[in-house]
């Protein structure tokens, strides 16, 4: 495996991206969206795992334009100031120059999976709504049935309008996404015209993912990031 961190461009100035890839060439590509805490050792670790699993592998720094960083899991207040100026719009001129640095390296958008954590979840429905990729996968997003932060509204009343197919992951315990708002987007989901799922972990919260968080589940993890390999598998997104 080979790791590196390059630049790009985007409209708000240049933005780092972490990248990992296998030796071998591979036909396809994953973009890992951070959590609310920003491209962390986690976040780094999950790249390198999609690279083991046969993935050309990138996460963007989306945190740039407050000068990047991260925040500790255990000082919410550190958070907010990284979200300085980050707009959706942002979010997706971003996302856009990952995309194209990804076809740059030969992958085309078919070939590309996206994957998000905590805010990054609800950043894959983004990108699902006004992109068309091979495939998502957000695991416990907030903010998409109702508002976290006022920089990003629901996104709930669009989900009709999915252009990429999307994989929702979701714990029962997570207090910070009630099992009422799941249970509403999976039923808006009903009417839309890509193929989505909706998984939910009884035993499982917010971060459950994350072996670095007092929330982490094994086999919640193990299950869901299983799940979300062959999801990109059965949507042309193989590793």
């Amino acid at each position: 495996m080979q790791t590196t961190t390059f630049e790009v461009q985007t409209p708000d100035g240049p933005m780092p991206i972490y990248e990992a890839k296998p030796d071998e060439p591979v036909e396809a590509a994953v973009i890992v969206v951070q959590e609310a805490f920003g491209v962390n050792e986690h976040i780094k670790d999950v790249t390198r795992r999609f690279a083991d699993a046969g993935y050309h592998a990138v996460a963007p720094h989306i945190f740039h334009r407050s000068g990047g960083g991260t925040a500790p899991y255990d000082d919410f207040s550190k958070v907010m100031p990284l979200f300085k100026g980050l707009t959706d719009e942002g979010t997706l001129d971003d996302v856009d120059a990952t995309l194209a640095a990804l076809r740059e390296r030969g992958f085309d958008d078919s070939h590309i999976g996206i994957v998000g954590f905590c805010w990054g979840g609800r950043v894959t429905f983004l990108v699902a709504l006004r992109r068309a990729i091979g495939a998502a996968a957000g695991f416990y997003g907030g903010g998409i049935v109702t508002g976290r932060f006022p920089q990003f509204p629901p996104l709930i009343d669009e989900a009709a309008t999915l252009a990429t197919p999307w994989l929702g992951l979701f714990g029962d315990l997570d207090e910070s996404i009630p099992v009422d708002d799941v249970e509403q987007l999976r039923k808006v989901l009903t009417d839309a015209t890509v193929d989505t799922d909706i998984v939910r972990y009884p035993n499982a919260g917010h971060g459950f993912h994350c072996d670095q968080r007092d929330g982490y589940v094994p086999d919640a993890a193990h299950d869901a990031w299983e799940r979300t390999l062959a999801w990109y598998a059965s949507h042309g997104v193989p590793g």
